[in-house]
């Protein structure tokens, strides 16, 4: 039998890339699920939504986002300190 051989140190860890333009700065919660993320950028009144692969920046108002919620086959709602806010309820920006 040979003997154990020593292991290697570990490496560190990349982070993954931000997807979300830089100019806005890092969001206040993000995340994802079923083929969508978003990040939410309360200084900027910014909501990004990425649907397979397609981005979309919402004015986000006054809502302060905290997490989202979906159902198969609805556009996802985020929850906010007023209650559950649906995307389609959100001005599309450029």
């Amino acid at each position: 039998m040979e003997p154990m051989k020593p292991m290697e140190p570990m490496k560190p860890m990349k982070g993954s890339e931000p997807w979300w333009p830089q100019e806005l700065g890092q969001p206040s919660t993000s995340g994802g699920q079923n083929n969508m993320r978003y990040a939410f950028f309360p200084d900027k009144q910014r909501l990004l939504v990425e649907t397979d692969g397609k981005l979309a920046t919402y004015d986000s108002g006054d809502h302060r986002i905290s997490g989202v919620s979906q159902s198969k086959g609805r556009a996802p709602s985020f929850t906010t300190q007023d209650g559950d806010v649906n995307v389609n309820d959100l001005k599309v920006v450029d």
